[in-house]
């Protein structure tokens, strides 16, 4: 059997160690990641992780961590997974326009600061942002909803605080 080779170097480029220690530290300690079904409604939250990632199939996809301040469910997270889906022409342009509006609400920006010009640039984009209102601790009313045919949705509604 010939060994192969792969340069896994790339990967630890994308990950802040200490930060993932302390998340498998709190999912050990949380039952190992058995979240709570966070119901439909009106949440304090803050971003606690942004990024451009893949999903389980390998389509690019916004992936954003809310962590709730208050109320019963504060310290439980609500996961956004915005698929993009490129060689699905009739719903990726609705797939980028539903990242994007989350991503302006988010940074309180405009069409012009928010906008898809390739991945690579996306991807930039969305780590700037992220930067930005994780490290200032942007707090937001976020409200989880849901569609017709039972997919979730998430509106920010109000930024609470911003620096």
């Amino acid at each position: 059997m010939t060994e192969q080779t792969f340069d896994w170097s790339k990967f630890d480029k994308k990950v802040d160690l200490d930060a993932l220690k302390n998340d498998v530290k709190a999912a050990e300690e949380n039952g190992g990641g058995d979240f709570p079904d966070i119901p439909i409604g009106k949440y304090e939250v803050k971003v606690k992780n942004m990024e451009l990632g893949q999903s389980k199939k390998g389509d690019p996809m916004l992936k954003a961590q809310f962590e709730i301040l208050d109320g019963e469910f504060k310290g439980n997270l609500i996961f956004y997974n915005g698929v993009m889906q490129p060689e699905n022409e009739k719903a990726f342009g609705f797939q980028v326009h539903k990242n994007n509006e989350l991503l302006r609400a988010l940074w309180d920006a405009d069409e012009d600061e928010v906008k898809f010009d390739g991945f690579k640039d996306y991807a930039d984009l969305v780590l700037d942002i992220a930067e930005e209102i994780i490290e200032d601790e942007w707090e937001y009313i976020l409200e989880k909803g849901v569609t017709k045919k039972g997919y979730d949705t998430y509106e920010i509604l109000e930024i609470l605080s911003e620096d």
